[in-house]
Formats: structure tokens, C-alpha cells, sequence
């Protein structure tokens, strides 16, 4: 069948199966973390829960070992006095209040919370819920078990879009300093430069151009992760193949969704049989 049709046959069945089962099987959540077992923790927004259950269901099916994963609820999250942000309605999109800037989801603050949730020990990666895992995630550890001189490690994309542009899923895109870094991260959580002067009040209250820019931490201090562990559709050279996949602009659980390139259009197919697989399995 054409290319088209397998694309237009995975959005459809992404986009029409209402999956309501309760959070993740296997997933912890914040108040029952072993910070001494290789953990990830995945951004949670209501409104991509689809998108967090296939990531989950594609770590754990290319996992070569057991592995921990951890929703960032935001409602946890601030029940457990660790999340305090503020934000305003504006035009029918959330503003925070520090910046004044429009955010996506639930998560685009809460991710800065890894470090806090792991007690400063250990090793830990973030990823946004847009993606889906195509190796074996314990590679990043081991990468960090090699080369463990770093605060963080992530994919130093050099990457803009057009400011206000608007996502699949109607939300505004925001260019910011090192954008795309933060969607994909290794915390070395005990490392000293994290310890040094990164706080929950900066979490709370610093500009998110702050955060996502890793602001509090110098440039010797960031380590480098090759571009296959967030490979950003649109973006990323297809020669590449992808470990991580990250759909940037919406993605295939969005109806308006179109793939710009070929490689785009072919994870999204593979992406929408992994849906159905994720499907099954919490039948």
C-alpha cells in the first residue's frame, strides 16, 4: 500500500482509540522513587496521556534491563509542595507569570524538578511524552557510568522555528537559548555544579529561558549525547538512525499532523503500529 495510506491508517487509529485505563503499568509514582535504580522520568500532560503510554510501553520493550519510570504529574507535584508556578489565561493559552511567555504542557517547568526528586543521588533521565524509543535507553547510563565528569548530558541541537508559529496542536511555539536541549536529558544528580547553587526556588521562580538554557551551569559543565538519542522530526538528518524519535510539531496523534520527509513519515508509521502494540498490552 502507498506510503500515504500506511500514514493516514496509524493517525487514524492513534487519533480514534480512547485508551482510559489508569496510569502506566509499572510506572512509581513521586513518593515511591528507589533513587538507586536506573530511572526516567517522562513529562505527564492530560491531554498526551496516548503519547506517554507508547513512550513507556517502547523504553520497556527495548530495555535491557530493568528500568524505573516516573510520571511528572504537575498535581502530584505541587500536593507534595515542590511546584508552585503561577500562571494566567490568555487567549485560551496558559502565560506564566514570571516571563510573561506562553508554555505547551503541564511539564515544561516540572522537568527541572529530576535533581530534587532523586535527592541529588544518582542517575536519571528526563524525556518529553512526544516520543518514542527505538534503543536500548540503558546506553545513555552506561554513557554517564564512562563519562561521568558532567552535570548533564543531551543533544546540543542547534535548532529555531518561527516565533509564534503554531503546533498541531494549536499551541504557540516559543524560540528560546538551547531550545530542544532540555526535552531529552541525563542528570548526574550528585554532581557538584548541580549541588552548587540550583534550588527549588529557581525551579519556582527563574524565567523559563533560564531553565531550559541550563543558565546555572557553565558550558564545560554540559556534556554531549550524539543526535540519536532526540532526533527531532523535520529536523534531524535522516541519515541518522533515530534511537530516541521526538516529535517536535505535534506528531501523528494529531490529525492535522503531515510528515515533511520521508524518514518523518516512516517513523510515523512505525510509531502508529507500537500505538496499537501499547494498546493491546493494557487490554
Amino acid at each position: 500500500k502507498s506510503l500515504d495510506y500506511c500514514i493516514n491508517r496509524s493517525i487514524m487509529f492513534c487519533t480514534e482509540h480512547n485508551n482510559n485505563k489508569k496510569l502506566g503499568k509499572g510506572t512509581k509514582n513521586i513518593m515511591n522513587i528507589d533513587c538507586k535504580l536506573p530511572t526516567v522520568y517522562i513529562g505527564y500532560d492530560p491531554t498526551e496521556d496516548d503519547y506517554f503510554r507508547t513512550l513507556v510501553h517502547s523504553i520497556r520493550k527495548q530495555a535491557s534491563a530493568p528500568v524505573q519510570i516516573v510520571p511528572l504529574v504537575q498535581s502530584e507535584l505541587r500536593r507534595a509542595g515542590l511546584y508552585s508556578r503561577s500562571y494566567e489565561i490568555v487567549d485560551g493559552r496558559k502565560v506564566d507569570v514570571f516571563d510573561g511567555k506562553p508554555y505547551s504542557t503541564e511539564f515544561s517547568f516540572t522537568r527541572f524538578l529530576v535533581p530534587f526528586l532523586q535527592q541529588f543521588s544518582g542517575k536519571a533521565i528526563f524525556m518529553d511524552s512526544d516520543m518514542y524509543v527505538r534503543g536500548d535507553i540503558m546506553e545513555v547510563f552506561d554513557r554517564c557510568d564512562s563519562q561521568s565528569n558532567k552535570a548533564i548530558y543531551c543533544v546540543k541541537h542547534n535548532y529555531t522555528q518561527v516565533e509564534g508559529s503554531i503546533k498541531m496542536d494549536n499551541k504557540l511555539q516559543q524560540n528560546y537559548f538551547r531550545k530542544n536541549w532540555s526535552s531529552f536529558v541525563l542528570w548526574n544528580c550528585d554532581h557538584p555544579a548541580i549541588k552548587r547553587s540550583y534550588t527549588l526556588s529557581d525551579v519556582n521562580n527563574k524565567s523559563g529561558s533560564w531553565l531550559h538554557g541550563f543558565y546555572w551551569l557553565e558550558n564545560d559543565e554540559i556534556g554531549e549525547l550524539p543526535e540519536e538519542w532526540n532526533w527531532l522530526d523535520s529536523h534531524s538528518p535522516s541519515s541518522i538512525s533515530a534511537k530516541n524519535v521526538h516529535f517536535t510539531l505535534g506528531g501523528p496523534m494529531f490529525p492535522s499532523w503531515k510528515p515533511l520527509r520521508k524518514a518523518d513519515a516512516m517513523y510515523a508509521i512505525e510509531y502508529g503500529e507500537l500505538y496499537k502494540e501499547m494498546v493491546k498490552s493494557n487490554d
